[in-house]
């Protein structure tokens, strides 16, 4: 292979004895190889807004869910606390916040 030679594998479906008639000739070997045009753009350029998009929607989903986690155990705590205390009184108001089931 010499440096003006392409890249690449050089068409390795030639016959034996056309090749050998070429190098015997000195008949130059025309390969000619079919591509296709990539007029459209590459799926990484899809890829790499749609990832980061999607992170950032499970980020801001894992956000609310955690928010709503800690106001469940904030409430479940103001419940036990409040049914512990009993009636709360402020300037002589009396307020029982849970009353008994009796």
């Amino acid at each position: 292979m010499t440096s003006r030679d392409p890249y690449g594998s050089l068409a390795p479906h030639i016959p034996a004895d056309d090749y050998r008639r070429a190098r015997a000739t000195g008949q130059p070997i025309v390969i000619v190889v079919h591509t296709t045009d990539h007029t459209g753009r590459p799926l990484s350029a899809y890829l790499y807004p749609l990832a980061v998009a999607g992170a950032g929607a499970i980020g801001v989903f894992a956000t609310v869910a955690a928010f709503l986690a800690l106001l469940d155990f904030a409430v479940h705590t103001a419940v036990q606390i409040a049914a512990a205390t009993g009636p709360v009184s402020i300037g002589g108001l009396s307020l029982k916040l849970f009353g008994s089931k009796r």
